[in-house]
């Protein structure tokens, strides 16, 4: 009885405390506690730009007293496309200076995201440069920059209050005019945003390729995307194989481009911190763009020869019949003469390819039973010619979204000599099959490769009946 007696004498002081409690909330709200949050390390002794300074021209400087400097974290890992390494930059506008710190944790943007303002107490850390980045990081037998352990980060790392908690400012990107003001060591580890760029055509056409490759297995791979700008600049997309979103396609318009400069060694390789980063929503920008197609002509019977042409200019870059579009890099078809004879040509030596150019033939398929032409080839060391009909192309647009049926099997192209030219001979005829009717065109396309597919192709007597 006296435990009994004991237990509800002390249930009754219980319910009489969380009595005295709830009557002090009112309107059953209760009051959020004001969050503490204090700076770990003292105020800054130096810029970060001051400190970066002390990097030296070859190996690095171990920090032996307090150097104590403010940063803005530039960098995420949410993604995965960064790993075990945060980029932090010394302004959250027109930065001066941007540093890497290497450490042995991921998952950093969960207590560093985007903007958070940081402290960094450097004593007892490496500064170097490390395969062209200046870096920031622990001592290492192995590497000249080691990673921080885990467990350490807190003693070199910690956020900025601002009275509420870490101290997170809006970040904007530095403006730049092309890829090529993005290749300056100054920019390194800052975050800059180009206008007009894209992918180039290689990365989208004829496959559309994804953020990265994967291998056998399925696992995925460091992979350098290229990109362009409207200067005709270029450089390297470098993402990870652990990218989350690698599997999405790249897109294929033009537009903004935001990332965090950095380069390995001698090769500029820039970093996104997730698809979010590029803003491709216009159209592409041509640097090579189709010619001709003023005055298409759609017709079933016709012969064209090439004689009437004039030899100046010799591609065939302002004849209005025809469509001359070189997609994969910058060759167009040309108009040559031997013996008296014009016919035009198209080869991918002493070039650095690779080469896609199309060659678009207006045809009344309605009216046309039969089309056919002449062909030879030169220096043969691979198939470099295909022939197509197209029934949804529109001149000067994009061709590589038109609706292609490859017809190349109904002639006969040479693959000899592997030395020197053969002759212009029938390639045989191709039957306008009944179901094709309306306008359309005949497209030559020529793939080859500077460093493969060389093989020269000449055209002539293109006829339609």
């Amino acid at each position: 009885m006296n435990n009994i007696a004991k237990f509800l004498k002390t249930a009754f002081v219980a319910v009489g405390v969380l009595s005295a409690v709830s009557s002090c909330v009112k309107n059953d709200e209760w009051e959020t506690p004001p969050i503490q949050c204090t700076n770990k390390f003292a105020a800054p002794t130096m810029t970060m730009a001051d400190f970066a300074a002390q990097v030296p021209a070859n190996g690095y400087k171990l920090i032996t007293t307090d150097q104590i400097f403010d940063g803005y974290i530039i960098s995420s890992d949410e993604q995965g496309n960064f790993y075990k390494t945060i980029s932090f930059q010394d302004k959250t506008v027109n930065p001066t200076v941007g540093l890497q710190i290497e450490v042995d944790k991921a998952s950093n943007f969960a207590d560093y995201p985007v903007g958070a303002h940081i402290r960094i107490n450097a004593k007892g850390l490496r500064l170097g440069l490390d395969r062209g980045t200046v870096k920031l990081g622990s001592e290492d037998p192995t590497f000249a920059i080691g990673r921080i352990p885990q467990a350490l980060v807190g003693r070199y790392v910690s956020g900025v209050c601002n009275g509420n908690g870490l101290d997170i400012q809006k970040i904007t990107p530095t403006v730049l005019t092309s890829l090529a003001d993005a290749k300056n060591p100054n920019l390194i580890n800052t975050l800059v945003t180009v206008p007009g760029v894209q992918f180039t055509i290689a990365e989208i056409f004829p496959v559309q390729k994804k953020f990265i490759d994967y291998d056998a297995a399925g696992q995925g791979l460091d992979t350098d995307r290229n990109i362009e700008d409207k200067l005709g600049n270029s450089t390297v997309i470098r993402n990870s194989g652990f990218y989350k979103t690698g599997g999405e396609v790249l897109p294929s318009g033009n537009g903004n481009i935001t990332f965090v400069v950095s380069r390995y060694n001698t090769s500029w390789q820039m970093l996104i911190r997730s698809a979010s980063d590029i803003a491709f929503t216009g159209p592409r920008v041509d640097s090579t763009p189709p010619k001709g197609g003023a005055a298409i002509a759609y017709s079933g019977s016709f012969l064209e020869n090439f004689e009437s042409y004039s030899l100046t200019p010799t591609n065939l870059e302002v004849y209005p019949k025809y469509v001359n579009d070189p997609v994969l890099g910058n060759r167009y078809w040309q108009l040559k003469t031997f013996s008296n004879n014009k016919y035009i040509q198209l080869g991918a030596n002493s070039g650095s390819g690779p080469y896609v150019t199309y060659f678009a033939v207006p045809v009344d398929f309605t009216a046309a039973s039969t089309f056919k032409f002449d062909v030879n080839v030169g220096f043969w060391n691979g198939n470099a010619l295909k022939v197509y009909y197209t029934t949804n192309y529109t001149p000067l647009g994009d061709i590589t979204a038109a609706t292609k049926t490859d017809i190349t099997s109904a002639f006969t192209i040479p693959q000899a000599p592997i030395s020197g030219y053969g002759t212009l001979a029938p390639a045989g005829t191709y039957t306008i099959p009944a179901s094709v009717t309306g306008n359309g065109f005949i497209l030559f396309e020529y793939t080859g490769n500077g460093s493969g597919v060389t093989t020269t192709i000449q055209l002539d007597n293109i006829q339609a009946q």
